[in-house]
């Protein structure tokens, strides 16, 4: 009897609680009703890995350069390949292609560094201040690059054939892919002596520079014999060097007085 009444007291009790609001049984583990439950975290999803894209392969600037000169007959040819030549970001921003000017039968080539404003506006090499200093000088031994006689002729292009922004130095990779056009240039002038015009030239041609020691001594490139003289730029700045660069080209003129 005793239990029954127990069992019925509790239920009793237990009813109650639930129209209080009671939805959950006390358990071993206290509960804090104050708490904000923890936030559900989406499980990571796996990126997908993007489609793998094939990479271009690596153009050979040189390879192609090398192979557009070699592939060259004759001078003209030279030219167009020059012209198709797309890999060197300098003709881009160039107005001309600046080739080559004088006599191809000269004995003498002189090799400058790049164009500069005046020669992209002119697509030729040498006709600003600095090409007149050079016409100057050359005329001052007897040779011209309108010269009609060969002996006394001089022909002239330079490292590189487009013009560099704001006239700054050629960089190397630009010089190295540039590099077979005057090599396969030279072979087909086939001078008697390159006479080279500063610095950049110089280290193109030589693999040096440093043109105040250079200059006033020959030296060999391209199997022929070589000249290093000061640039006529340079001689504008510094007028007192005219002397080493008279003393170059009466060096020039012994040179080609003897026989080839």
């Amino acid at each position: 009897m005793i239990q029954a009444q127990d069992y019925y007291a509790a239920k009793a009790m237990l009813d109650w609680q639930i129209e209080l609001g009671a939805t959950e049984a006390i358990g071993e583990t206290p509960v804090n009703r104050y708490e904000a439950p923890a936030p559900v975290r989406p499980r990571p999803v796996a990126a997908e890995a993007p489609p793998e894209v094939a990479a271009e392969p690596q153009v050979d600037a040189v390879a192609v350069a090398r192979a557009a000169a070699d592939a060259a007959p004759d001078l003209e040819s030279l030219r167009a390949a020059i012209e198709a030549f797309d890999l060197c970001d300098l003709k881009r921003g160039a107005r001309s292609t600046v080739f080559a000017d004088g006599r191809a039968q000269a004995r003498v080539m002189v090799i400058g560094e790049a164009p500069g404003r005046d020669e992209d506006q002119q697509g030729k090499p040498f006709v600003g201040r600095a090409g007149q200093l050079l016409d100057k000088m050359f005329a001052a031994i007897g040779m011209g690059r309108d010269a009609p006689d060969p002996g006394a002729a001089i022909y002239i292009t330079n490292v590189l054939p487009w013009r560099p922004p704001q006239n700054r130095d050629p960089k190397p990779e630009e010089v190295a892919m540039m590099l077979p056009f005057v090599e396969r240039h030279v072979a087909l002038v086939n001078p008697d002596v390159l006479v080279l015009m500063g610095n950049h030239s110089c280290m193109a041609l030589l693999g040096r520079k440093g043109i105040t020691r250079l200059r006033g001594n020959w030296v060999q490139a391209l199997d022929r014999p070589t000249l290093p003289m000061f640039h006529p730029a340079y001689l504008l700045r510094n007028p007192v060097a005219k002397r080493e660069a008279w003393h170059d080209l009466l060096m020039l003129q012994d040179r080609l007085r003897k026989p080839a």
